[in-house]
């Protein structure tokens, strides 16, 4: 019962952050997301690995937008956009700039068994994070586990691994490029 309730009010956080509209985000109003933010990770600046397209070249996933919920977690958006605001990169048949998922994410480590029951809860796809100073270098051990909420239905037959393509409804997406049984750090 404890479960259900806290996945229910979990749903209930994740569609009062898809209310917030991205033009709000991407001025830096309210609710706070941004695209690549500097995310605090045990009090050093980290981004989320990616294409530079953040401000001043800062790294992050394409057509994701940010705000740390806590010191180990993010809330995002992620839109139908590419990097450098290539339309209709993730979907070829979701209207360019359309939400398409809510996402929610928790910085932790890497293991066997976290992976088994951050995959029980939705979170099937991890992202590297590496550093906001110049060395750009990847956290030697945390990685951001991502459940990702559609909002729509559509095609996910584009982004960085059209391989993992598939027809998406609403609700969690567990076939979102499912990395999460895949070792961090790898070798």
């Amino acid at each position: 019962m404890k479960t259900k309730l806290a996945t229910l009010l979990l749903m209930v956080a994740i569609a009062i952050v898809a209310l917030v509209p991205v033009a709000q985000a991407a001025s830096g109003g309210p609710g706070g997301f941004t695209h690549a933010p500097v995310i605090d990770v045990d009090g050093y600046d980290y981004y989320m690995a990616g294409v530079p397209d953040g401000p001043g070249g800062a790294t992050d996933i394409p057509g994701h937008y940010w705000r740390q919920a806590g010191p180990n977690q993010v809330v995002g958006k992620h839109f139908n956009t590419g990097p450098f605001g290539m339309p209709q990169w993730w979907s070829s048949d979701a209207p360019d700039g359309e939400l398409l998922y809510v996402v929610h994410g928790i910085i932790d480590t890497w293991s066997p068994e976290k992976a088994e029951s951050y995959a029980s809860r939705g979170y099937t796809h991890y992202h590297e994070l590496v550093s906001a100073d110049e060395s750009k270098e990847e956290h030697p051990t945390k990685v951001v586990w991502l459940r990702h909420t559609a909002v729509a239905t559509f095609d996910l037959d584009g982004g960085p691994m059209p391989q993992y393509g598939h027809k998406v409804t609403p609700g969690p997406d567990l076939e979102f490029i499912p990395n999460g049984m895949m070792p961090y750090p790898s070798g």
